[in-house]
């Protein structure tokens, strides 16, 4: 089994201190080699940089600030600002991928207009991130339950943006929760496409808790993955549904060795 797994520390660890930084350390005594948080500007990023060195723990990814309407070419040079921030912050925390969302679904703008404008969005973006190392991953999330009025919900239309910009900075993290909350079935909508997977997401549904507290194949979809040569990180995007320790522990008593 894939053992490249990323602790979210913005939703594990919760339970046991209120301190980000501290939650690192405590990943680390977890055995987890990678963490991720999601936005920058409301931490301590010195604190931060100090756990991770002190840990040996590497950051697999972060948000890219700020969130912006990436389907409305207004907001783009606000974003594109920000990612050069952003960058930099990575680049300081050994932050190798960035994760953006595409923003709402606007009302009275044709929804090809919104395609093309998040898809420029994307080339700009490139620009900003050519030869410092650091990668960008759109997020496709659902609409039915956690994002109502998201914009980008399709995996397949991700992919297709990707491919138009075709930048080496430019990919999708890609959530198995959001993606199978929408019916999408990793099998198929990864099919041929893993190369532009720069990050994975899980949780179980419903619920959005650890692996096993719910329905979802997880365990045969990441066998799929690892079988098809995924080789990046698999953040713990998950709300444990006790403390961190018993929800890792069913987690791996769901997906096994």
């Amino acid at each position: 089994m894939m053992t490249r797994f990323s602790a979210c520390i913005e939703m594990l660890f919760v339970p046991e201190t209120a301190d980000i930084a501290e939650r690192i350390p405590l990943a680390r005594a977890a055995g987890f080699d990678l963490v991720e948080f999601w936005l920058w500007t409301n931490k301590d990023l010195d604190a931060i940089e100090r756990a991770l060195g002190e840990t040996g723990v590497k950051l697999a990814g972060m948000v890219a600030e700020p969130f912006a309407e990436l389907t409305r070419a207004s907001d783009h040079n606000r974003f594109l600002a920000g990612l050069e921030k952003s960058r930099d912050v990575a680049i300081r925390l050994g932050a190798p991928i960035l994760i953006c969302q595409s923003g709402p679904l606007l009302e009275g703008v044709e929804r090809a207009r919104q395609h093309d404008d998040l898809l420029t969005a994307m080339a700009r973006s490139a620009e900003v991130l050519a030869g410092s190392g650091v990668r960008l991953a759109l997020e496709p999330l659902n609409d039915r339950v956690d994002h109502p009025g998201y914009y980008h919900t399709s995996t397949a239309e991700g992919l297709a943006i990707v491919d138009t910009v075709n930048r080496p900075e430019i990919g999708l993290t890609y959530d198995m929760y959001h993606s199978m909350v929408m019916d999408e079935d990793p099998e198929v909508v990864l099919a041929g496409g893993l190369d532009r997977i720069f990050h994975v997401h899980l949780a179980d549904h419903p619920g959005r808790h650890q692996p096993g507290s719910g329905q979802l194949p997880i365990k045969q979809k990441l066998a799929w993955l690892e079988a098809q040569g995924y080789a990046g990180a698999v953040g713990l995007e998950f709300v444990p549904t006790g403390s961190t320790a018993a929800a890792l522990e069913q987690m791996r008593g769901s997906l096994g060795p």
